[in-house]
């Protein structure tokens, strides 16, 4: 069941009339159905996977109670390490097996060595980062004494499995979700209309541009050799918008989807592309994702305190934990370690938070617009390896670029790229007039006039049947 089909309109409009409606009375009774709900929409993927799902909210249930409760430091580095190990060991089964065996296997061929090592069958879980690192939040949480853990199992499996959250993220913190959980919610007419505009917005995004620019991308990306120099620039460009606009749809579904049931979840995207360098990208890009590893990972390796070598050692290892995050390919990992080279004179400079602040005017300043323009561009250079199949491909995407093979024109044979490339510009616009706000429709009704609201809302959902491309499943998932 994914986001921008009708069954998940179906599944909403029922889950919203229950929650509402028949559950109002207990909030303890809503959780419970939302429960319900949210097993429901994971078993549409694959309903074996429900098992792994309760097997690991199980663990980490259990082991921040043992946490908790554990008389001696020692102990509760016991428990904490089972919870760590048992949740890396299933990620790194389902995800990394096969990778780290077969880049050794490759390795081994160097000497002339045949190796016959069995890879795993399996299926990767969807999700199975999110809800993962879910769970390891709350019980590093719980062993920093930021929390107590839940005792209620309902209430901390509704945390886990959330629905809107649960594929994709955001990544959650117990520290922010749990308490909503735990609390009654109030229905709201004016944060679910702001959740339905916000449900708009990102099947625009999704639908509208994301879906049709990956009709020129993957034809640009599948035959590199077969366009011009022109070519493959656009079609690196088109996949910069795809994955913003893939994903971040996704976010902006999953929140307003969330904010219709009275949940406020983390916010993921805050207009990445208006980034002036490359630390101001990464505070926008992911951001429950890239804050996950600066919390749990780089301050506990030791932040920025110390010698600027050990920083620039943790900024470091950082990227390339990001990197594998993503996925079990080499080309994740120099995506990671491209980002890192970007980002590392910033940290020797003293320079990551230079720009803290967001630009306010409704015109940048000429050196803004230039950081902008010449930020996206070093993005969209990363992009070309993240999407590349290997790292051969990505060399070879590189090579036709400087010096290419053929003068074909990708615009050609996808006439429909002209129009995509005006709803980008729309986006843009949309997001710069709204980049104080937290969404492109993010906007209070009373101040804009009733018959602009109409139109623009009528205008949107045409763009959604009439220049919706075809159906395309969100690129996260497979992370």
């Amino acid at each position: 069941m994914i986001f921008n089909s009708l069954t998940y309109a179906g599944f909403l409009i029922v889950v919203f009339c229950l929650y509402w409606f028949v559950a109002k009375k207990s909030f303890r009774a809503q959780n419970a159905m939302l429960l319900v709900a949210s097993y429901m929409f994971y078993g549409f993927w694959d309903w074996r996977f429900l098992f792994l799902l309760a097997f690991s909210t199980a663990l980490d249930y259990f082991t921040g109670l043992k946490i908790y409760n554990a008389a001696s430091t020692p102990a509760r580095k016991t428990w904490l390490t089972i919870s760590v190990v048992v949740n890396l060991g299933f990620l790194c089964m389902f995800k990394y097996f096969n990778f780290f065996v077969g880049s050794f296997a490759g390795f081994l061929k160097y000497f002339d060595l045949e190796p016959n090592i069995p890879l795993l069958n399996v299926i990767l879980p969807v999700g199975i980062s999110f809800y993962t690192f879910h769970g390891l939040s709350y019980v590093f949480d719980i062993y920093n004494r930021r929390i107590q853990p839940t005792t209620n199992i309902i209430d901390y499996s509704l945390f886990v499995s959330f629905f809107p959250l649960l594929v994709a993220g955001p990544i959650e913190r117990a520290t922010h979700l749990l308490p909503q959980v735990s609390r009654p919610r109030v229905f709201s007419s004016e944060k679910a209309s702001d959740g339905l505009r916000q449900i708009l917005w990102g099947l625009f995004k999704k639908i509208v541009i994301a879906d049709n620019c990956a009709l020129l991308v993957n034809d640009t990306f599948d035959n590199p050799d077969g366009y011009s120099s022109l070519s493959l620039i656009i079609g690196a460009v088109f996949f910069a918008f795809q994955i913003y606009c893939d994903f971040s749809g996704y976010t902006d579904i999953a929140l307003g989807s969330a904010r219709l049931l009275g949940f406020e979840l983390l916010r993921n995207f805050n207009y990445p592309y208006f980034a002036r360098d490359i630390a101001e990208f990464w505070r926008r890009w992911h951001i429950s994702l890239t804050s996950w590893f600066k919390d749990y990972v780089y301050i506990p390796l030791g932040g920025n305190r110390g010698a600027k070598s050990k920083t620039i050692r943790n900024t470091i290892i950082v990227f390339l934990l990001s990197g594998l995050w993503h996925g079990a390919n080499w080309t994740f990992v120099l995506w990671a370690l491209f980002h890192a080279v970007l980002f590392v004179p910033l940290v020797i400079m003293g320079a990551k938070r230079k720009h803290a602040e967001p630009i306010r005017t409704m015109l940048p300043h000429l050196m803004d617009a230039v950081n902008i323009l010449i930020t996206f561009v070093l993005v969209t250079i990363g992009w070309i390896i993240f999407r590349a199949e290997s790292a051969s491909q990505a060399w070879l995407y590189f090579k036709d670029i400087v010096a290419p093979r053929s003068t074909t024109s990708i615009l050609a044979s996808h006439p429909e790229a002209y129009a995509t490339a005006w709803f980008i510009i729309i986006l843009l616009l949309v997001e710069w007039v709204q980049k104080q706000r937290l969404h492109g429709l993010n906007f209070v009704p009373s101040r804009v006039p009733q018959i602009f609201r109409f139109v623009l809302y009528t205008a949107i959902i045409i763009f959604l049947v009439w220049f919706g491309g075809k159906p395309e499943e969100f690129i996260y998932f497979q992370f």
